[in-house]
C-alpha cells in the first residue's frame, strides 16, 4: 500500500488513493483480528482455503506492482546513501534482533525460526502509509520497501539459513524459488500492467489497499487455523516476541538515521521501514518451508506492527506539535 510520493497533505485532503491506503491503514489490525479470531474459534471455515496462501501473497505483491512507477526507484540514483542505509539497517537490525530474542528468551526451535525468519523478511506494504502519517520521508519510504523486496529472492532465504538453520532445515534455493514466484513475478506483472494500461490502473487503484489488507488478513486466518493447538501455550510468548522485535526495530532504525547524520524525515522513515516487516510473506514461508507453529510469530507481526505503527505516527505528530506550540524549528514539512 502506498501514497502518492510527491505528497504532503494530510489524509483527509490527499487523492483517493492516499484516502483509501489511510482508512485500510487504519483497519488493517481490524480486520486480522477478525481472521485471526475465525481461524482460532471457527476452523472449519477456513479449511478451504488453506491452500491459498501462495495465491493470496502474489494478489498482495500484483497489487503493490501496480501502485508502483519508475519514478519511484529515481531515489536509487539521486539520493543513494539514505537508501543504501535504510536497505542495509534493514536487512542486519531486524534479523541480528530476531536472534537475540531467540537466545534471551531461550524460544523453542519453531517459535525461534519463525521470529528469525520475520526478521529476515523486507519492508511491510503498509510502511509507506505509516511513513506518510509520521511526516518522514514517503518517497524515501517507497524506495525502500521496493528495493527490500527486490533483494528478497536473495537476502531472506540467505539470511533464514544462516540464523534459522541451527533450529530447523531450511532450503535457501526453494525458498528463494518460492519468493521468485510469489513476490518479483507479480510485483513486475503489476508494473507492467500500469505502464500498458494506466487509466485502468488508475481506476482501480483506490480498491488496492483493501485487496491487500482482506489477502493478508486471509493468510492469517490460515496460519492460526494451522497452529490453534499451539495458540493458547505459545500465544503470550510469541506477543512478547513480537512485540520487543518490533519496538526495537523502530528505536535502532531511528537512530541508524540519527548516527549517520540523515533528516529528522528520513529518520523517522528508516524507523518505520525497519520496524515493520513483510508479514504475509514471513507467514506464507514459515507455512510452506517451515511448519504452521513457525509461522504464528509472523501472524501476530501483521496485527501489531500496524497498531505500533499508528503509535509511533501519533507520537512523531505530538513532537511536531509540541515543538510548534513552544515556538521552536520544526524538522519537518507537512
Amino acid at each position: 500500500m502506498t501514497v502518492s510520493v510527491g505528497e504532503k497533505r494530510e489524509p483527509s485532503s490527499g487523492t483517493a488513493q492516499d484516502r483509501a491506503a489511510y482508512f485500510a491503514t487504519l483497519g488493517f489490525p481490524v480486520l486480522v483480528l477478525i481472521g485471526f479470531a475465525l481461524g482460532a474459534a471457527a476452523p472449519g471455515a477456513v479449511a478451504p482455503i488453506s491452500g491459498w496462501t501462495t495465491w493470496l501473497l502474489g494478489i498482495v505483491m500484483f497489487g503493490m506492482g501496480l501502485t508502483l512507477r519508475p519514478v519511484d526507484f529515481r531515489l536509487v540514483f539521486s539520493r543513494p546513501l539514505p537508501v543504501l542505509i535504510g536497505v542495509v539497517a534493514q536487512f542486519v537490525i531486524m534479523p541480528a534482533i530476531a536472534v537475540a530474542i531467540t537466545v534471551v528468551l531461550g524460544l523453542p526451535s519453531e517459535i525461534a525460526a519463525g521470529v528469525i525468519l520475520v526478521g529476515c523478511a523486507p519492508g511491510g506494504t503498509s510502511s509507506n502509509v505509516v511513513s506518510y502519517l509520521s511526516r518522514g520521508d514517503v518517497a524515501l519510504s517507497v524506495t525502500m520497501t521496493s528495493v527490500s523486496t527486490l533483494l528478497a529472492p536473495i537476502m531472506t532465504p540467505l539470511l533464514t539459513l544462516w540464523l534459522a538453520g541451527q533450529h530447523m532445515p531450511v532450503s535457501a534455493a526453494a525458498m528463494a524459488l518460492s519468493i521468485v514466484k510469489m513476490v518479483i513475478v507479480p510485483i513486475v506483472l503489476g508494473l507492467v500492467v500500469r505502464l500498458v494500461l494506466p487509466q485502468l490502473v488508475d481506476a482501480i487503484l483506490p480498491a488496492l489497499p483493501w485487496v491487500s489488507v482482506i489477502a493478508i488478513s486471509m493468510i492469517v486466518a490460515i496460519v492460526v487455523q494451522g497452529s490453534r493447538e499451539k495458540l493458547a501455550e505459545a500465544g503470550l510468548l510469541v506477543l512478547l516476541c513480537v512485540a520487543i522485535h518490533n519496538i526495537l526495530g523502530y528505536l535502532l532504525g531511528y537512530l541508524t538515521g540519527k548516527v549517520t547524520r540523515q533528516p529528522e524525515t528520513a529518520s523517522r522513515t528508516m524507523a518505520v521501514e525497519v520496524g515493520m516487516q513483510n508479514s504475509g510473506l514471513a507467514a506464507t514461508l514459515a507455512a510452506q518451508y517451515m511448519n504452521p507453529v513457525a509461522a504464528l510469530p509472523a501472524a501476530v507481526f501483521s496485527v501489531w506492527h500496524n497498531l505500533s505503527g499508528a503509535v509511533f505516527a501519533f507520537i512523531c505528530r505530538s513532537v511536531d506539535q509540541r515543538k510548534r506550540a513552544i515556538g521552536a524549528p520544526s524538522d519537518t514539512e507537512n
